[in-house]
């Protein structure tokens, strides 16, 4: 009975206890379910929140589906993405041409080497030939001399075609452009955010700079000999940056002051500059014309002087000689880079041509929306000529006094070429 009498009295005890806890702490039934970590995001519903000092609401974990997942906008345009996409584009196509024009490079070198070695080789078997030897050893000589004149013809006829020097000079050229390029995009998405006309205008230069520096040879080479010396044209026709297409109304930064002094700066370029550089790259284009012709001739004249050694003095004179003409003139050709040269004064004359152009288009639309527009663009005139602000506005006085004075400025615009 006593037994009894005290379990009652525990349950009893352990009941009343249990009800006083109930009432301080409320802690509500968790479900119990299973969330997979992978795929179902988990979140805080409530903050922890301290009433009394006493209690407190236990955080829940609530269960949210994929599809009601809030999703994250992407601060990346859609501009941005294509003016991306078009930046590693530029970004390959300086890493081949840059591949492209060491490899030419080798071409000219290896090229040039081989056939002097032919070109002498020969020209000593045809003189050998024709120091008293008879018989056989006399035809083997002959006939070896004859054939190594004429791998040597075909060899620089083909060479001669292709210019291995300038195609190296047209991929340095392509190489710098396109870095230019990419320089230029970085910027722009580094400034400000791009627009479609900003992905137009690059794509429209990436595309002009492929048309005016093929990487193929067959079907697409420059022309190496045409009838007139021409600059380069690596830009679209419709140059201008995109703040470049869009006029301003009204009065604007570029001051009077500003647009006579590049309208003079234009006309020292086209005096004297671009002048010059056409006369320059004339002359190269003729010489290199006259040594492409020469070479080869010479060479045959050997092979065919060869052919008749053992018959008289004369024949072993022409070949040997013949051979060593050759010899010179493919050496001061290819090894004088005379392609080289001429397509360096095409890229001269295109950088004078692009920058008359860019002035003119930016004083005819206007393109200065505030002053500091009109003295950023004073700056990059002035860096891309080599001087500085006061040199350029010299310049610019020189230009206007000689129209007074009736006579001739007597420098160039450009401190750089």
């Amino acid at each position: 009975m006593a037994s009894l009498q005290a379990s009652s009295f525990l349950f009893s005890s352990s009941c009343s206890c249990s009800t006083r806890i109930n009432a301080a702490v409320s802690v509500p039934q968790l479900p119990r379910f299973r969330l997979p970590v992978s795929r179902t995001p988990l979140r805080f519903v409530e903050e922890l929140n301290l009433k009394d000092g006493l209690t407190s609401t236990v955080p829940l974990l609530e269960n949210t589906r994929p599809d009601q997942c809030e999703p994250i906008e992407s601060k990346t345009t859609a501009a941005a993405a294509k003016l991306y996409a078009i930046l590693e584009a530029v970004s390959d196509r300086v890493e081949m041409h840059k591949n492209i024009g060491e490899q030419r490079d080798n071409w000219n070198k290896l090229l040039l080497n081989s056939i002097n070695m032919i070109t002498l080789t020969a020209a000593t078997m045809a003189g050998v030939a024709s120091a008293g030897t008879v018989g056989a050893p006399l035809l083997a000589l002959k006939l070896s001399s004859t054939l190594l004149f004429s791998a040597a013809t075909g060899m620089l006829l083909i060479m001669n075609k292709i210019q291995p020097s300038q195609l190296a000079e047209e991929q340095r050229n392509a190489t710098r452009l396109f870095k230019q390029l990419y320089s230029h995009i970085r910027t722009t998405l580094a400034l400000r955010d791009p627009t479609a006309l900003d992905v137009k205008d690059a794509m429209e230069k990436t595309l002009a700079l492929d048309k005016a520096y093929p990487l193929p040879l067959l079907g697409k080479m420059i022309e190496k000999f045409p009838e007139n010396f021409e600059p380069a044209v690596w830009w679209p026709k419709t140059q201008g940056s995109p703040r470049k297409q869009r006029k301003t109304q009204g009065k604007n930064g570029c001051s009077g002051d500003l647009e006579e002094e590049m309208r003079e700066v234009i006309e020292v370029i086209k005096r004297k500059d671009s002048e010059d550089y056409m006369r320059l790259g004339n002359l190269a284009l003729k010489v290199n014309k006259i040594l492409a012709i020469s070479g080869p001739l010479l060479t045959g004249i050997a092979a065919a002087g060869s052919a008749f050694v053992g018959h008289g003095s004369w024949a072993a004179i022409v070949a040997v000689t013949a051979g060593a003409l050759a010899s010179t003139v493919n050496t001061f050709e290819h090894g004088g880079q005379i392609g080289m040269v001429v397509e360096m004064y095409r890229n001269c004359a295109g950088f004078f041509t692009l920058m008359e152009e860019s002035i003119e288009t930016s004083i005819q639309q206007r393109d200065f929306e505030k002053s500091e527009d009109g003295e950023m663009f004073e700056m990059n005139v002035a860096l891309k000529l080599g001087r500085s602000l006061s040199q350029l506005r010299d310049l610019a006085r020189k230009s206007s006094s000689s129209h007074v004075d009736g006579s001739t400025i007597d420098e160039f615009a450009s401190k750089l070429f």
